[in-house]
């Protein structure tokens, strides 16, 4: 059962986009059209000819009312239809000049008052807004995207970075894993060795961001002896996973490893993060070493991975 206060979440963030974007208006952007048939119109100006039926499973729209909505449209002169090509029953549907000139003003219209409320924004608001606005595309959308696939990139540390980490892995651990607040003294206390002992020549970070967020991290770190790396804290956002974030950032680590001598790179794990030791697997890990033990609150099998650098 969803908790009520999120239920009040959502609603109360409906309420406010709905009328800070105008659509309570029963004509969007002082045109002519409501929200649904401009939404048709979209549809119809950015599609070849589809039918009825196309446009109704797209919009999730009631087959009457977008029949209903076409036939006026039809009688202003916006639309016209065809024999579809597939043949049967169907017919397709394309603007007319008239509905194609009607489209272009609305498009106008809408892009001038969403660009005027981006205006009113300082930046810092509008960076997360328009984040937040992807995030949420993200959520709701069903088909991949190929730009969100591609649209991480790896940085390197930036001041506030090791805070946010520290927070995330804690509540991320906590939320999946039950882990007490051990695991976030932990982290914190490899940080902090992390920055007060840096050497540059064998250490290294990264920071994986996507949409002006951090979505996941990775650090390199001395081993025992100088020929050895460590891999440590990696992690990746949940709706972010699936994307290959992970996977991007091992790689870095092992390419970072490489290139400054290392002929092994070892890794501590524990055998309840099976996704994290699928990549670990796949980048050519194996595992060396494991025992059982009790840390941040669980009864756990730890784990030693290991990568020959050759």
């Amino acid at each position: 059962m969803v908790p009520e206060t999120e239920i009040a979440a959502l609603r109360a963030f409906n309420r406010l986009y709905t009328r800070r974007l105008g659509l309570l208006n029963p004509r969007l952007d002082n045109s002519s059209f409501s929200l649904t048939e401009a939404r048709i119109l979209y549809e119809l100006a950015h599609r070849d000819e589809p039918s009825a039926a196309e446009i109704t499973r797209t919009l999730d729209l009631d087959p009457g009312q977008l029949s209903r909505t076409l036939k006026r449209f039809e009688t202003r002169g916006l639309v016209e239809t065809a024999p579809h090509p597939g043949g049967g029953r169907s017919r397709s549907i394309r603007l007319t000049t008239a509905g194609s000139e009607a489209f272009a003003a609305l498009e106008r219209n809408t892009r001038g008052a969403v660009g005027e409320l981006l205006d009113g924004l300082p930046a810092p608001k509008r960076e997360t807004l328009l984040a937040a606005t992807r995030s949420i595309r993200r959520v709701f959308d069903e088909t991949p995207d190929a730009e969100a696939s591609s649209g991480v990139v790896l940085r390197d540390l930036r001041p506030g970075d090791l805070g946010w980490i520290i927070h995330r892995q804690a509540v991320l651990y906590a939320q999946e894993y039950d882990w007490n607040q051990d695991y976030e003294a932990l982290v914190a206390r490899i940080l902090a060795d992390f920055v007060q002992a840096f050497d540059p020549a064998r250490e290294a970070a990264w920071i994986a961001e996507a949409d002006g967020r951090v979505v996941g991290s990775i650090f390199l770190v001395r081993g025992e002896t100088a020929d050895t790396g460590k891999l440590r804290l990696l992690y990746v956002e949940p709706d972010t996973r699936g994307r290959g974030v992970g996977a991007m950032l091992v790689q870095a680590c092992i390419d970072r490893a490489r290139a400054v001598g290392c002929r092994r790179l070892e890794l501590w794990t524990n055998s309840v993060l099976v996704a994290a030791r699928r990549i670990y697997q796949r980048a050519g890990f194996v595992l060396v070493a494991e025992a059982p033990h009790q840390s941040f609150g669980k009864d756990l099998v730890g784990q030693t991975w290991a990568l020959d650098l050759g």
